[in-house]
């Protein structure tokens, strides 16, 4: 375990200024004191995020993006005037070990909250293990629709984006400029299999229909047997549904069968992460992103970029680190409107959360819907730059307000009800 703790920084005027320069000129939306007057005992917060396997570089900028969160909301006095201190764990994207160190967190280290996950498995095991500890839980990257869908509970959120947000996002782009026949290349656990559920009801109702359907191990490095049964299917589009690692040898090893000189290439989720390690060669195609840094017209963004490359060695933030931001300010924003650390009154207190334009970071609102805890905000599906360089990467063509396509909290089958 890793400890992000303020106590490891002197409290005094020069940290304090130093500290909220790094903010840049965000309004700071906290109470501003100059130190923790009420008590110097911590509010924890327990992240559980891979840092080792096939999504690991997805798990650290997620926790980088929370750090930088923690940084913020310290240098403007914490949370109820005590500081925010942020406990990381590795889940290493295995169920077993998520639940067994969100016990650990919740039992041992008394950590208050619990955020995480980029594995949809992990995110649902630990929302159910939360949820026997009477403990918060904000989902910060797994994206199957069950989570706040028909397994959604009182004490879970999520952040990232639906598998029906995702795949509604860029489907009728990819549709349009592709063609109707589509095989799918789908990893073998929840999250592949929602994206690829989401798929086919809106290709059913659009007309087209499936070449055919590879079920792909999580962590699968060799992918040519797949790719060999989908180019003799000569279908329109190969849609490519994982993440991470998995993406990125998808793509390589697309490239050198050279499926995307015959078909078109595409799918619901691109993430800067698989750009910055994708050779140019295996840059292409139509996908959806969920968050973007540059949105040079959005209030607020370039400042976070700013501080987000000043505490990461220059490094640019992804979706995955505003999910890491996001989260982390939505904790505390709503401890700080409950004034509790209660988990029902901080759960009643994030239902129709509103972030604020300094967190929310896009055009759209971004709203944790109060029926099934999920935030709506914004989609943005668009075309990858095959010659760009980093971090310009990717082609925005379309900023979608989530609100104008999300499912229902009836049609996703969400019964909210919270312990008497």
């Amino acid at each position: 375990m890793s400890v992000f703790d303020f106590d490891d920084y002197k409290i005094n005027r020069r940290t304090l200024l130093k500290a909220g320069a790094a903010v840049g000129a965000s309004t700071l939306f906290y109470p501003a004191v100059s130190a923790f007057a009420k008590s110097d005992n911590p509010i924890k917060i327990g992240q559980i995020d891979p840092q080792t396997g096939t999504y690991a570089a997805l798990g650290g900028n997620q926790i980088a993006g929370a750090r930088l969160a923690v940084d913020q909301i310290n240098a403007k006095g914490g949370v109820m005037g005590r500081p925010l201190q942020l406990l990381v764990e590795d889940s290493a994207a295995n169920v077993g070990q998520s639940v067994q160190k969100a016990r650990k967190l919740v039992n041992r280290d008394k950590v208050h909250f619990l955020m995480g996950a980029v594995s949809s498995s992990v995110a649902l095991a630990v929302s159910q293990a939360a949820r026997d500890m009477n403990t918060i839980y904000m989902d910060i990257g797994g994206h199957a629709d069950s989570v706040t869908g028909d397994k959604c509970s009182w004490n879970t959120f999520r952040t990232c984006s639906t598998t029906w947000l995702l795949t509604a996002g860029d489907f009728q782009s990819i549709f349009d400029k592709y063609g109707k026949r589509w095989y799918f290349i789908t990893p073998d656990y929840s999250f592949g299999h929602a994206l690829h559920a989401d798929y086919l009801t809106q290709l059913k109702q659009a007309g087209g229909s499936e070449a055919g359907n590879a079920l792909a191990p999580l962590g699968t490095t060799d992918f040519s047997s797949y790719l060999i049964k989908a180019k003799s299917a000569n279908p329109d589009v190969l849609i490519v549904l994982g993440a991470g690692d998995d993406m990125i040898n998808t793509l390589k090893q697309a490239t050198q069968f050279g499926l995307n000189k015959s078909m078109g290439v595409g799918g619901p989720m691109m993430e800067l992460e698989v750009l910055q390690s994708l050779p140019d060669a295996a840059r292409y195609g139509m996908w959806n992103m969920e968050w973007y840094w540059d949105q040079p017209n959005v209030p607020h963004v370039a400042d976070f970029v700013d501080s987000y490359r000043k505490a990461n060695n220059g490094s640019t933030p992804s979706a995955r680190s505003w999910f890491g931001f996001a989260s982390a300010h939505a904790l505390a924003l709503a401890a700080e409107k409950a004034k509790s650390l209660d988990a029902r009154k901080v759960a009643r207190a994030l239902e129709g959360l509103e972030l604020p334009p300094e967190v929310a970071l896009q055009p759209n609102k971004a709203v944790y819907r109060a029926g099934d805890h999920q935030l709506i905000g914004s989609e943005y599906p668009g075309t990858i730059k095959s010659n760009g360089k980093y971090p310009d990467l990717f082609n925005v063509a379309d900023v979608v307000d989530s609100s104008k396509i999300a499912r229902s909290v009836a049609e996703k089958g969400c019964k909210m009800t919270y312990p008497s």
